[in-house]
């Protein structure tokens, strides 16, 4: 399996819900994802403003990669997104192009 950090925000109580930058392993084709223990599969396009489900919640989620600007949500603005520990000195550096700030938890 392949590993990439990844943008995943919880839509499962509306439009704009808690969302978390995180390390993620996926699928040859990406069709399942898996992140601290939960299993994400692809709506196929059926979703609205999501792209995944939690298989054993059926929560929606959308799921993408982070963008190089943060502007990573759908809805809501700017409201803070958590960073995992793991991955955020490479999300500041790598992604964002901004090492100046990889000691932020948030972006």
């Amino acid at each position: 399996m392949k590993t990439r950090i990844m943008y995943i925000e919880d839509k499962s109580q509306g439009l704009s819900g808690p969302a978390r930058i995180g390390r993620v392993e996926m699928t040859k084709l990406g069709k399942t994802i898996y992140y601290r223990g939960r299993t994400f599969r692809t709506l196929g396009g059926r979703g609205f403003k999501a792209n995944s489900y939690d298989v054993q919640t059926g929560g929606e989620f959308w799921i993408s990669g982070p963008r190089r600007d943060g502007a990573d949500r759908l809805y809501g603005g700017r409201v803070a997104v958590e960073i995992d520990e793991d991955v955020r000195t490479e999300y500041w550096t790598k992604i964002r192009r901004l090492p100046q700030s990889k000691a932020r938890k948030r972006a």
